[in-house]
């Protein structure tokens, strides 16, 4: 229905005035037009359009092709042919400068004739542009005869918001073939990872345990086709031992996110091998990603004198624990685990070391800083914690080694619980200064005693600090609880340590 059934019955007859108003509500911005193009009025419904498009308040008496870029004027053209012809012409996009040299303003424009012009008139206003429209003829009853050619309506609608619109989801559009671009150069790369490598890896199903995908070292491992690989369940590959051995693995891994590797042994009298496993997520689905190596390569991988040397850390007599950097521990040998009274290793690992060292957020800070300064720390005494039971009293030796590009820190703690019985008993001596205290006792009054044992005590503190932390001022002021100006008005009291040295004045 392009046009109402009976505009004079049900709209009537339009005067100027309500012809004006209309034509302006039905358009973001309207104009009246001369035959040939020229602008005789123009209506704009927005403040901040009009005030946007370039010259807008000096278009009247100017040619429409005039207003708009120079791409838009084929459209201009088409637009006064259309109407000229009495159709309704097509909406078409066109481009109007703007000022201060910002993007140009897209408008959508279509023309309409709407009556015969009046002659010249003088006045301004909606009659002297528009004239009388009757309902539907666009005519008004009574014109007077010899009227030249109507004028033309160009209704615009502004395209700024669709256009904003269309260029976010160009953006996007295009951020999104970029991140798709970056992920298949990353898929391709691990494919051929995957492909290439010599190791036997698989990708197993997470709920069912099937295989889903395996690399060309896996195939030749099971020798067996892929077609047939594909869709069997893992386990089916070992004996029974391996297959009970693997399930285990697959079950800490999905449990703790980690495992120890296994030795299995494949089915049919097969090669023994080693399995490793890890979890990952895809698609809101949980994969394992596995790893088969033979024995014989497996253990190939270390010297026999540093495999050696591994099975002794196990089981030395003290406790030994590598960390990351951050204090949570990797893995821990079978001594650490009786010391904080631990069943398995799995019950550590991942845990900070700080849960079981003697003072929280001081010990193990002092630790780290030290490892990351000098690379190494000697004989720390410090208190071993456990969840069932009392402290112990403990030396650690700590070293900083980088494990791919990353450092790792690796303590021993040795029990000293009896050897500081043993000093405490054959060492009965105070400090020289403590028992010339002693020695005062009735010569000086209680408040000069208390003083002068306040002075000995905060010094033999600050002392033992500094010998605990090799003499590392920011770790002995974080231990004792103070800032590092406040030790360093304390050492120049005490005159401890060379200040000047360290360019404190």
């Amino acid at each position: 229905m392009r046009a109402f059934k009976a505009p004079r019955t049900s709209i009537g007859a339009l005067d100027s005035e309500a012809a004006a108003t209309l034509i302006a509500a039905a358009s973001d911005i309207a104009l009246i037009l001369d035959p040939d193009g020229t602008i005789r009025d123009v209506a704009c419904q927005s403040e901040e359009l009009a005030a946007e498009l370039e010259g807008g308040d000096r278009w009247v008496g100017r040619h429409w092709l005039d207003s708009v870029t120079v791409e838009s004027r084929p459209k201009i053209e088409a637009l006064l042919r259309e109407a000229g012809s009495g159709s309704v012409a097509r909406w078409r996009h066109v481009n109007h400068p703007s000022s201060g040299g910002r993007a140009d303003i897209p408008i959508l424009y279509s023309t309409l004739r709407i009556g015969r012009e009046l002659p010249d008139q003088t006045g301004k206003g909606p009659r002297a542009t528009i004239g009388a429209l009757a309902s539907r003829s666009g005519l008004a009853e009574g014109h007077a005869e010899g009227h030249a050619e109507g004028r033309i309506v160009a209704f615009g609608r502004d395209l700024r918001a669709i256009s904003a619109l269309q260029q976010r989801l160009m953006d996007a559009q295009q951020s999104m073939e970029r991140d798709y671009s970056r992920l298949r150069h990353v898929e391709t790369r691990y494919r051929l990872l995957f492909e290439l490598s010599s190791e036997a890896v698989l990708v197993l199903d997470g709920a069912g345990q099937k295989i889903v995908e395996a690399n060309p070292a896996a195939r030749t491992l099971y020798g067996e086709q892929m077609t047939r690989l594909l869709g069997r369940a893992f386990a089916e590959a070992f004996d029974a031992a391996g297959a009970a051995a693997v399930q285990s693995l697959l079950a800490s891994v999905r449990a703790a996110g980690r495992g120890d590797d296994v030795q299995a042994r494949l089915g049919d009298g097969g090669r023994e091998v080693v399995v490793s496993a890890s979890l990952f997520r895809q698609e809101n689905a949980s994969l394992f990603l596995v790893r088969i190596v033979p024995r014989e390569a497996h253990a190939a991988a270390l010297p026999k004198i540093k495999a050696k040397l591994l099975k002794l850390v196990e089981s030395a007599p003290d406790g030994f624990v590598v960390t990351e950097p951050d204090g949570r521990i990797v893995t821990a040998n079978a001594a650490f685990l009786d010391m904080v009274r631990a069943g398995e290793e799995q019950m550590v690992r991942g845990e900070s070391l700080e849960r079981w060292l003697g003072r929280p957020g001081v010990d193990l800070s002092v630790l780290i800083a030290n490892l990351r300064q000098r690379g190494s720390v000697r004989l720390f005494a410090t208190t071993l914690r456990t969840d069932h039971g009392s402290p112990e009293d403990v030396e650690i030796s700590a070293v900083s080694v980088m494990n791919g590009g990353q450092p790792c820190f690796g303590f021993a703690s040795r029990p000293v619980g009896r050897r500081l019985q043993a000093d405490s008993r054959a060492g009965k001596e105070l400090p020289r200064s403590v028992e010339q205290l002693t020695e005062l006792i009735g010569r000086v009054s209680l408040k000069d005693l208390v003083r002068e044992a306040t002075y000995v005590i905060e010094r033999l503190c600050i002392e033992a600090a500094l010998e605990l932390t090799g003499d590392n001022r920011a770790s002995a002021a974080e231990m004792l609880g103070l800032s590092r100006q406040s030790l360093y008005v304390k050492l120049r009291r005490y005159g401890l340590g060379d200040l000047a040295a360290d360019g404190v004045e």
